[in-house]
């Protein structure tokens, strides 16, 4: 912070006489014009030996500039400080010392720059360090760390938002607080607008990340550094733009590893037998990848539209299924029966050769995916006699069960007759 009037007094010894010398001191300007506010930023601490009319006017004038100070000097044109001038600015609060002939207005000068140039080294140098924290935070601790980092040095509240504006790491989350309705007024029609703002007593930065819009970084604290908040920007855009790398580089990967499944090239860490499943979202965890728009997920449970189960050998054919039953509309692809639309005739062709005992045992049957011993408890009848009730199947068919297409075209005929 620039040096206070109060410190600069008693620096020099300059005494005090009245108003408000608490406030810091951006500037120090000499002047004997009556009305020097046209030349005046606000902020400054003036140096006057009265030569031009001083009182309740003067200060006035002074006052609605922005003036911090008046220090008059005494021992020129005025042995002492007019009373009138220092009842006026007491009256106002502006803050009014006694300037000594033994001091000269360049040593109040000098000191006012000095005290400027160690605040802005001091800046300088808490810059630096911030910017070295930050950076090892996020070679440490990425994005998640930089946020965390940031956080401590601003001592307040820092959230990472993404697009959407749900948060995504905090530090001291306790304290942020509700910024929806901040976020609705400041988005324009190409996105997001980066803005500061005071909320509940709480200076707060809303930093978008990249021209992308990656996310938006919200800080709020006291009296938070805009530089320290920018650099932090700054970082946490090359890290976002660093795993969205990493990413396209994992989404290539495990797009290029469903590629060699498709082509009956089996791949490591995928269960004994899994369905394909399509769906909108990957999963957090497990094999999924990106085909044809779709995403890809291949488990032995999840939520979307699935193939019958399979194992390596047989995902291309998994993933013709999940497809079929994404386009019918089920959930599992054992399900099409159901759906389907049978052409006219074709379960009366296909099961006019079985008598309805056969009907009934292939139903079973192909139910338990061929499974003999469950279907014969279902049948209530010995496996030999459900094995000799198939074999006469295929004998009336003419075709092996063993043939999958065989056994879904009856599934299908059979499903359909009992409809």
């Amino acid at each position: 912070m620039p040096i206070a009037l109060r410190d600069l007094a008693r620096t020099l010894r300059l005494p005090v006489l009245a108003g408000d010398v608490s406030r810091p001191v951006g500037w120090v300007h000499g002047t004997e014009l009556a009305d020097p506010t046209p030349f005046l930023e606000g902020g400054e601490l003036l140096l006057t030996t009265g030569l031009a009319v001083v009182g309740a006017e003067y200060v006035e004038r002074l006052v609605r500039a922005g003036v911090v100070g008046l220090g008059f000097g005494t021992g020129l044109g005025h042995d002492v400080v007019p009373p009138e001038l220092v009842e006026a600015a007491a009256g106002a609060g502006l803050g009014l010392v006694e300037v000594p002939r033994e001091v000269p207005f360049i040593a109040i000068s000098k000191a006012v720059s000095k005290a400027l140039a160690a605040d802005e080294y001091a800046a300088l140098t808490r810059m630096s360090e911030a910017q070295r924290a930050l950076s090892r935070a996020a070679v440490r601790g990425g994005v998640a760390g930089v946020v965390r980092r940031l956080g401590q040095w601003v001592d307040g509240w820092v959230v990472l938002l993404d697009a959407a504006g749900e948060p995504v790491h905090a530090h001291n989350p306790r304290l942020v607080p509700d910024l929806t309705g901040e976020l609705a007024r400041l988005r324009t029609a190409g996105g997001l607008a980066s803005a500061a703002f005071e909320l509940d007593g709480v200076h707060v930065f809303l930093q978008v990340l990249g021209s992308r819009a990656r996310g938006v970084l919200a800080v709020g604290a006291a009296n938070p550094d805009p530089g320290i908040v920018n650099t932090a920007a700054s970082l946490l855009t090359l890290a976002l733009a660093q795993n969205d790398a990493v990413d396209a580089a994992h989404r290539e990967l495990r797009a290029g590893q469903f590629r060699l499944l498709l082509n009956g090239i089996p791949v490591d860490g995928l269960p004994e037998r899994f369905r394909v499943f399509l769906t909108d979202e990957p999963p957090a965890d497990g094999f999924w990848a990106e085909h044809e728009g779709r995403i890809v997920v291949l488990a032995q449970h999840f939520d979307g539209f699935a193939s019958s189960e399979v194992d390596v050998t047989g995902v291309a054919r998994g993933y013709r299924e999940a497809r079929q039953a994404r386009q019918a509309g089920v959930r599992r692809f054992e399900d099409l029966a159901g759906s389907l639309e049978v052409p006219e005739g074709f379960a009366d062709a296909l099961l006019r050769p079985l008598d309805p005992e056969t009907r009934e045992t292939l139903r079973v049957w192909l139910t338990h995916h061929g499974a003999w011993d469950p279907a014969a408890a279902q049948l209530g009848v010995h496996r030999h006699t459900l094995r000799n009730r198939v074999r006469k199947a295929e004998q009336a068919l003419g075709r092996s069960l063993d043939s999958p297409g065989l056994r879904a075209e009856l599934w299908l005929a059979l499903h359909r007759e009992g409809q």
